[in-house]
Parts: structure tokens; sequence; C-alpha cells
């Protein structure tokens, strides 16, 4: 489960999920649905393998490095990414990232993501098991 929060000029992402991988494929849903109105109109239509190389104990790092990567990939190749088979692991993240080029007969821009930041980035565990993530976006 992701939403959103107002922050300043920025939008923040906060997601809760009772897995870390949950984790990192809630935020790509949501990255999603801050890029556009209507992430349910993507298709999974093509498909990128993603590696992401980790560092033990630097899991906020690595989400910062994954939704980077899914920023990247929009501003070079138009790439809206709908659906995710993810494995977090101390290694990194290795990610099948399925969606369609961004199409503006189809998809509705909501907001133009200039960069993932590192202000107030969390990923922690909370009491109980669950998993808490934070992300500050600059549109």
């Amino acid at each position: 489960m992701f939403e959103t929060f107002a922050h300043t000029a920025d939008l923040g992402l906060r997601v809760r999920a009772p897995e870390l991988t949950a984790v990192f494929e809630d935020a790509a849903q949501g990255f999603l649905a801050v890029l556009i109105d209507n992430p349910e109109e993507v298709a999974a239509v093509e498909e990128r393998e993603i590696a992401i190389q980790g560092v033990a104990g630097k899991v906020d790092d690595l989400l910062f490095d994954w939704l980077n990567e899914l920023l990247y990939l929009f501003e070079t190749d138009r790439m809206l990414f709908c659906d995710f088979d993810i494995t977090v692991d101390e290694a990194g993240l290795k990610a099948t990232a399925r969606g369609e080029r961004f199409d503006p007969s189809r998809h509705h821009a909501a907001h133009e993501i200039k960069a993932i930041t590192y202000h107030g980035l969390k990923v922690a565990q909370e009491e109980g098991g669950d998993w808490l993530a934070e992300v500050i976006v600059d549109i």
C-alpha cells in the first residue's frame, strides 16, 4: 500500500508493507501514480530486467537507486512500468519490470518528476514486523 503526502514544493511517497519486497513493488506503483493520473491504463507489454547492486544494511539507498532507475528509464525511453517481480537481498535488487512506453493519447501526465531525493529517505521495519518507507520526489 502506498500513499502520497505534501512536502513543501515536493511530493512525498509513503509505503507500508508486510515484506521488504512488497515495499519496493508498492513504491514503484506509487512512483507510477505520481507520474500519471491513470496508472491502471498502463499495459504490461514490454519487459525489462533491472539489477541494482546493494550494500549490506543500506536498504534505504537501494530504494533510492530503484526509484532513480525507474525515473531514468522514463526519461530516456519513456517507459512506464506497472507490473513487477522483485527480489531484494543483501546483494541488492533484481527485478523484472513490465510496462509500456508513455503514450500521451492514453496516459494522462500528472507530475514531472525532476529527481528522487535523499531528503527524508527512510526504510525501516516497524514494531510488529511491517515495513515503512518514505521518500520525497522533487516535482
